[in-house]
């Protein structure tokens, strides 16, 4: 199947399967006319990659579970540390997210939201170099 009907089959876009292709995840065949040919195996790896990172996996991870996936040798401690890793990186964003929230709702509990220019949203914009 051509690039088209593997990115249909696989949900990804074109453009993603051949960035995918230039950085060496994916290797489809060639035709004689030099167009791309995708089997029924790389479109499962597409749909295997499209999985991972919608969970959120970086590129190198995906190369890496890849690996592991293609390997029957493999060992599950493997694939489960990556996994334990990327768990505990999402829970770090998280707790960003929510002291962010915490200190954006102060602010906006504070700021008057009157006609006045006193507004401590900007005051701490311009003053806390945490910010």
């Amino acid at each position: 199947m051509n690039i088209s009907q593997a990115a249909e089959h696989a949900g990804l876009p074109p453009k993603t399967i051949r960035y995918y292709e230039d950085i060496g995840l994916i290797e489809p065949g060639r035709g004689a006319n030099g167009y791309r040919s995708f089997g029924e195996a790389d479109v499962h790896k597409l749909r295997f990659l499209a999985r991972a990172r919608a969970l959120g996996f970086t590129i190198d991870d995906c190369r890496t579970l890849l690996g592991l996936w293609e390997d029957q040798q493999r060992a599950s401690v493997d694939v489960r540390a990556i996994a334990q890793k990327h768990l505990g990186e999402i829970e770090a964003k998280i707790a960003d997210l929510r002291a962010m929230h915490g200190t954006l709702s102060h602010l906006i509990e504070a700021c008057a939201g009157d006609h006045r220019p006193d507004c401590p949203i900007i005051d701490r914009l311009a003053d806390d170099p945490k910010i």
